[in-house]
């Protein structure tokens, strides 16, 4: 029997931007639980809710102080008990966020541990002496800035933190670590949620003997000094697969569970290490990476990250996604111009159900939703404050969701809104999509369903049609019928012969005059026929 996590679309919901319940100005678990139906009408599979933990929020709940507790401000357990029954009963799976290679540094486990270095958690983070003039163990860089060590006075050490100083990291050198971290897991699976997906999958262990990363190639120095290394040792070792099968086999305890990873690594070897990562059975069921959640939108990066996995990763499996909480929305990304938002929404969700493996919609990308533009003092992410303004931070993907334009705030709260709902995003609210008959919402319902009737997008071998720059074409075989989707990838208008009496299915933004296919700017089309025969001369 196929799982059901190989085809699944899978929909995040950023907890404290969906709905607030309770007039506070911060989404939370009741306010999800009343938005359920409207989740399942997309035609989605599962919810991925981000972290709803016990946290200070000094990165917005990725730093977890209790792995088995829910942070107030988003419920109760018994919240998340009645989420997880609804979601159910409607035919939804349910994925949580994992946060394990780093706690907040008010988890009792680091409390105990920066005391002293004979304490029963002393080796519970990674600690390490200074050099002999004092400085850092290594030259390895947080991704938010500055050294990734910082010097604790009472264990006179240095621990490492790859993020946040207040987000010490874990020592996974230390099986203990990962015993407690199971046993945390085995908490949530045996509530009921159907899978993990794990925060920074690939930084779990560092290189035990603490060698500096070497500097990468780049032709003038990136804005982020943590782009201006190749980061050998800091992620991403040998050992993190032995950590991997450990949770594995937890999750094989289980009926019918889940595990998905996020990959952080440089270029396309992300994509080489999601293979390696989902590769044997014995590791993750599926990962995914940024690799398609940047600014590159030309036909050969897409065809690029695809064939690099299928190859390296024959027996693994993906996720591809466009959108997520740590990124610039695509459409913002990709439309050169705001007339041509809503179009790009429309190829962009064609496109991905073209893709092999399982996909990933990010809450209010369905609505064609835009990044917020952020001001400096409505900041609330500010892990890369140091770099604005050229990084202005995630705040302007984490605004809330739009459910009715002519309510307060859109629908999302009767109270202050924790980050501002503004004219651009309520201009896409749910309610006046629902109205229309050519929305960006009836496109992604659209779009999702044709998949599902379609066995070719979901279960079909991949292969990529020679077609000429701007245009994308990605063919879908199973048995003896090939679907072959393509994507115009540029704001100008294209055209390509057709050959053969390839069918024309699903929807479209392109006209087919006599024997040629006109593709206006970001337009697509779908074509069936037999696994021998040319779509396009």
């Amino acid at each position: 029997m196929r799982e059901w996590w190989r085809d699944a679309v899978i929909y995040q919901i950023y907890p404290r931007s969906f709905q607030d319940d309770n007039g506070d100005g911060v989404g939370d678990l009741k306010g999800i639980t009343r938005r359920l139906d409207y989740v399942a009408s997309l035609g989605v599979d599962a919810i991925w809710l981000s972290p709803f933990f016990t946290s200070p929020d000094k990165d917005m709940g990725y730093d977890v102080s209790d792995y088995t507790s829910v942070n107030p401000l988003f419920g109760t357990v018994e919240d998340f008990d009645e989420l997880v029954a609804k979601a159910h009963a409607l035919g939804l799976k349910v994925i949580i966020d994992q946060v394990l290679s780093h706690t907040s540094d008010q988890h009792p486990w680091f409390i105990e541990s920066r005391k002293d270095k004979t304490n029963p958690k002393a080796d519970w983070y990674v600690w390490a002496d200074p050099k002999k003039d004092g400085t850092p163990p290594t030259n390895w860089p947080s991704v938010f800035g500055g050294s990734a060590w910082m010097f604790d006075a009472r264990r006179r050490q240095y621990y490492l933190h790859n993020f946040l100083v207040s987000q010490p990291d874990l020592n996974f050198h230390n099986p203990e670590v990962v015993s407690a971290l199971i046993d945390a897991m085995r908490f949530w699976l045996e509530r009921g949620v159907d899978g993990f997906r794990l925060d920074t999958v690939n930084f779990y262990v560092h290189d035990k003997k603490l060698r500096d990363n070497p500097a990468s190639n780049w032709d003038s120095f990136p804005g982020n000094p943590y782009e201006a290394q190749t980061h050998l040792f800091s992620k991403t070792q040998p050992e993190n697969i032995e950590v991997l099968q450990r949770i594995r086999a937890l999750m094989d305890e289980f009926d019918d569970r889940m595990l998905i990873g996020e990959v952080g690594e440089d270029g396309l070897r992300q994509v080489e290490v999601m293979g390696e990562y989902t590769s044997g059975g014995d590791k993750l069921h599926m990962a995914y990476s940024f690799a398609m959640l940047s600014h590159d939108h030309h036909p050969n990066h897409f065809k690029n990250c695809i064939n690099e996995f299928l190859n390296k990763a024959p027996d693994g499996w993906p996720c591809w996604s466009f959108s997520n909480h740590d990124v610039q929305r695509h459409v913002t990304r990709w439309a050169n111009t705001p007339e041509l938002q809503n179009t790009v929404a429309r190829q962009a969700i064609n496109m991905l159900i073209s893709f092999p493996g399982a996909l990933g919609i990010y809450q209010g990308e369905e609505l064609g939703q835009i990044e917020t533009d952020i001001e400096f003092h409505e900041l609330r992410d500010l892990g890369y404050i140091d770099f604005w303004p050229d990084n202005k931070g995630r705040d302007g993907c984490r605004t809330p969701m739009v459910w009715d334009a002519s309510e307060t705030h859109a629908g999302f709260t009767t109270g202050d809104p924790w980050l501002p709902v503004k004219a651009p995003q309520i201009a896409k609210a749910v309610s006046g999509q629902e109205a229309k008959n050519d929305s960006v919402l009836l496109a992604y319902r659209t779009a999702l369903a044709f998949r599902k009737d379609r066995d070719e997008l979901r279960f079909g071998e991949t292969s990529f049609p020679s077609v000429a720059d701007p245009l994308l074409a990605v063919s879908r075989t199973l048995d003896d019928v090939r679907l072959v989707g393509i994507f115009n990838l540029s704001d100008t208008a294209q055209s390509i012969p057709l050959a053969g009496d390839a069918k024309q299915v699903g929807e479209a933004h392109a006209d087919v005059v006599g024997t040629t296919l006109k593709l206006p700017a970001f337009g697509f089309a779908f074509f069936e026929t037999t696994n021998a025969a040319k779509v396009f001369g």
